[in-house]
């Protein structure tokens, strides 16, 4: 991921208690997004599906935000992966990232 943007609340006490294991992660982020076969934009969507499937509620709408200021990912992008997420996950998985997605 670019930047180093990450969203989960511990992080910020991993990065100063725990420099050796932040680096790890830094480096963990940058092999993930660093597809072979599937490029950054790609992979930020399958990020955003994932989030959304899990009913993450804060999780899916920083990476929608972020996908859509940083690689100009579109609502229409978007909702393209919240559909596989409306197969696979089911009605309110779905409804809870279109709710994000509206009011972003």
């Amino acid at each position: 991921m670019k930047n180093e943007v990450f969203y989960g609340e511990g992080i910020k006490y991993i990065k100063e208690n725990y420099k050796e294991l932040y680096d790890t992660i830094v480096q963990l982020n940058e092999v993930a997004y660093t597809g072979k076969a599937l490029d950054y934009k790609t992979l930020k969507l399958v990020a955003i599906a994932i989030t959304a499937a899990k009913c993450d509620e804060k999780a899916t709408e920083k990476q929608m935000r972020s996908g859509m200021k940083e690689l100009g990912i579109t609502k229409d992008e978007i909702m393209d992966v919240l559909k596989v997420v409306l197969l696979t996950s089911g009605m309110p998985a779905f409804m809870k990232a279109v709710r994000i997605l509206k009011n972003l």
